[in-house]
């Protein structure tokens, strides 16, 4: 393995210090060890990968130095754009050093929205004409791949990735979390809460992580069923659309779509979309922990955002912010006699059940248990 530490001052060493990306799971050992040991002007967690790209782009022009975009391989969608019409060779020619995390990887068990990202990882950076190389687990390795690889991007100005697998890094766990607000309500009692206050109509879209997760137990805690659940496993960012589209179609039903931060920041221009088309039976609930809790909990922007102002800014008809339960139960009580669109933020601690389980539906058995309850 490698470890943390001697991977970035190998970096460091080749005057490679700026580094850019959205966290992964894979790559959660190198993003703590950046954030506890990298200053924030230096290590810049993002909105989405592509922003990172174009992030990099402006270092790069204003440095003439290497810049590290580092993502999930799920966020090699979000750069295509970038990828083909900013950085390449035939357009701005800019150097770039990716460190994508090889999620579902062929013949290594997986959740089932990485497993046709992990197959074509490889094929898909050969198609964009992207240099790349598995990423070797072994610092000498590692050292003679760097060397390689720098000396391409030298030579020719172009992007090069480092395809990184499961159990790469030695363990490093974040220290400094930036914990300057600390909210007492966890997200799992913010969602039983509102779970509590709902009807047998009301339909939920929740987004990827944790969120749907604990949607999933708690269900099974209430003996709920699932059957008015779409549980967004992958396409972080989309589930505020999901939910649009089914609450413009059924508008007997009130469609709640249970969103993250990080997800909302993700694709923030979802919420002007909403905003104008004003469904009254459509209410957006956040859970802002300010972090990316499914990667390792590197911190988003959330806390530094007023949700609740963009909401109404982009047409949003109600907008609330709140951080205990009291708070939380009246304010779901109020908004049953409310036309939407609603938007709520609930501020809540970081973190999650040691023994949170995953959901036991395959992606198509809850795609078709929802579309039966939504036709009865």
């Amino acid at each position: 393995m490698i470890t943390p530490d001697f991977f970035i001052k190998t970096l460091k060493n080749n005057d490679i210090d700026f580094f850019t990306g959205v966290p992964d799971s894979l790559l959660k050992s190198i993003c703590a060890y950046i954030q506890d040991n990298v200053s924030s002007e230096n290590n810049i967690i993002t909105a989405n990968e592509g922003a990172a790209v174009g992030l990099s782009t402006g270092y790069y022009l204003a440095t003439g130095k290497i810049p590290v975009v580092y993502m999930q391989n799920s966020g090699l969608g979000n750069i295509v754009n970038p990828l083909t019409s900013l950085v390449d060779k035939e357009v701005y020619n800019i150097p770039l050093l990716l460190l994508v995390g090889w999620r579902g990887e062929p013949m290594i068990k997986d959740e089932p929205q990485h497993v046709k990202q992990g197959k074509i990882t490889i094929s898909l950076l050969d198609a964009l004409s992207i240099k790349n190389e598995i990423l070797a687990n072994d610092e000498v390795a590692f050292s003679e791949q760097l060397s390689e690889a720098l000396t391409y991007i030298k030579a020719t100005k172009e992007p090069f990735a480092f395809i990184v697998r499961k159990d790469t890094f030695e363990n490093y766990t974040l220290q400094n979390k930036n914990n300057n607000v600390i909210y007492q309500m966890s997200r799992e009692k913010a969602i039983d809460l509102v779970l509590n206050k709902m009807n047998h109509k009301d339909i939920v879209v929740s987004t990827t992580g944790m969120i749907s997760r604990e949607l999933f137990e708690l269900r099974e805690v209430k003996n709920q069923g699932h059957d008015r659940d779409f549980l967004t496993v992958g396409s972080m960012g989309h589930a505020s659309q999901i939910a649009l589209g089914i609450a413009l179609q059924k508008k007997d039903k009130r469609v709640y779509c249970f969103d993250g931060d990080g997800a909302v920041l993700m694709h923030l221009g979802a919420l002007p979309v909403i905003g104008s088309l004003k469904p009254k039976n459509y209410i957006h609930v956040v859970f802002n922990n300010g972090a990316h809790d499914s990667v390792g909990g590197q911190p988003t922007v959330g806390f530094l955002t007023d949700f609740p102002q963009i909401a109404l800014a982009s047409g949003y008809i109600h907008a609330y912010s709140m951080d205990t339960e009291n708070e939380l139960n009246a304010t779901i009580d109020k908004i049953t006699n409310l036309s939407g669109p609603v938007f709520i933020e609930i501020k809540v601690k970081r973190g999650a059940r040691e023994n949170l389980g995953r959901p036991t539906l395959s992606p198509t058995q809850n795609k078709e248990a929802i579309m039966t309850f939504l036709n009865k």
